[in-house]
């Protein structure tokens, strides 16, 4: 292996990303940053390390994926953040503690992780996300899926589909028994019928009604409402109603689906959660969801994977490009009508072929612009 090579060789989940892919990823992170602006969320910024008593205070698999270093300032261990939402949840109970609630925050930047995934083998990925920290209004649930859905028709994704979870249903069915609830876990997980019939004893029969009614929202809440449910499982399942019914009121062409037994990744949420997809794309658009922050404070959000989403919308082409033979002095008029200004460094003897040369589709033949030919 030669030295230049052996310099591009990046480790195992880990790229660089070159024209036009980088300002196509840079223009579709503003674009959805903009769409969380006009509702009002305000975007912070937190830090790419943090001390890791702070950045792992959520727990879950997380600690798992945080690469840690050690600050020579302070002695003291520090992590890389995996992901941007426990940091949003310690700015609102340490900074923005006095701040009014309801809080809506948004968010956008690069997280590194450990080891990458089946369906996203990248290690380092950018994120974009949405918070609602101290509220537990239906109504706040519902403006983030929808929110959620709206940016991403505004960036030109298609075919979305949101599959909508509720991942304490099934703690609040099997409660008080001595159900091996890690087993019943993982049956579930797997939609084994015959093995949760085998686990579940006399709590078997809900399961599996819960188990079938998965699939288009409203034949899924069909199914669970006719479904003989313990009180506590009931009101998870009104909730989930409401909140389907506040998102169409925003959103009456959203597609939505609903899995009442899925919990695979939201262990550590406590009301209605989600997952979006998108038509023929590898892998999860995004992920959100109820949850309580460390400040005891109910929230809701949800967090956008870039690299999933770019699969999803058309491959960047290059914009149109100017050459100008003039020189960098030249060029303004063309600019403020909007045109992307490649300037000559030196003399040329044909600019036609330089502008070609250089990849620009039009050059600068004195007050004319001329389209380079193929």
């Amino acid at each position: 292996m030669n030295d230049s090579a052996r310099m591009a060789l990046l480790p195992n989940g880990l790229r660089d990303i070159l024209p036009p892919h980088a300002e196509h990823e840079a223009g579709v992170l503003a674009s959805l940053c903009a769409c969380f602006a006009g509702r009002g969320y305000d975007r912070v910024e937190p830090p790419l390390v943090e001390f890791e008593d702070a950045l792992l205070q959520g727990g879950g698999d997380i600690a798992s994926q945080t690469f840690r270093l050690m600050d020579p300032v302070s002695q003291r261990m520090m992590g890389m953040r995996a992901d941007m939402t426990p940091q949003i949840a310690r700015i609102a109970s340490t900074r923005l503690v006095k701040a009014a609630r309801p809080l809506r925050l948004s968010y956008a930047g690069a997280v590194l992780r450990v080891k990458g995934a089946q369906l996203r083998p990248e290690r380092q990925f950018a994120q974009a996300g949405i918070e609602v920290i101290g509220s537990d209004a239906i109504a706040a649930d519902a403006e983030v899926i929808a929110l959620c859905d709206e940016a991403l028709a505004a960036v030109g994704a298609k075919g979305v589909t949101i599959d909508l979870f509720t991942p304490s249903l099934v703690a609040r069915i099997v409660n008080g028994s001595d159900i091996d609830h890690a087993a019943l876990r993982e049956a579930l997980d797997h939609k084994d019928e015959a093995q949760v019939r085998k686990i579940a004893g006399d709590r078997a029969a809900i399961l599996e009604k819960l188990m079938r009614a998965s699939g288009d929202a409203d034949r899924a809440m069909r199914k669970l409402g006719e479904t003989d449910l313990p009180a506590e499982a009931k009101a998870e399942i009104d909730r989930l109603a409401g909140v389907i019914a506040a998102i169409r009121a925003i959103r009456p062409a959203i597609r939505l689906t609903v899995d009442p037994v899925e919990n695979r990744g939201f262990e550590y949420h406590t009301g209605v959660s989600f997952a979006l997809f998108g038509r023929g794309v590898r892998g999860e658009l995004g992920r959100g969801g109820r949850y309580v922050t460390h400040g005891d404070e109910p929230a809701t959000g949800a967090t956008l994977y870039l690299d999933t989403l770019l699969r999803a919308l058309p491959a960047p082409s290059r914009r149109e490009r100017l050459y100008l033979p003039g020189g960098p002095e030249t060029g303004a008029d063309q600019r403020a009508a909007g045109w992307t200004t490649i300037a000559a460094l030196g003399e040329s003897t044909d600019p036609a072929a330089e502008a070609r040369r250089l990849g620009c589709t039009h050059w600068l033949d004195g007050a004319d612009i001329r389209t380079v030919s193929a």
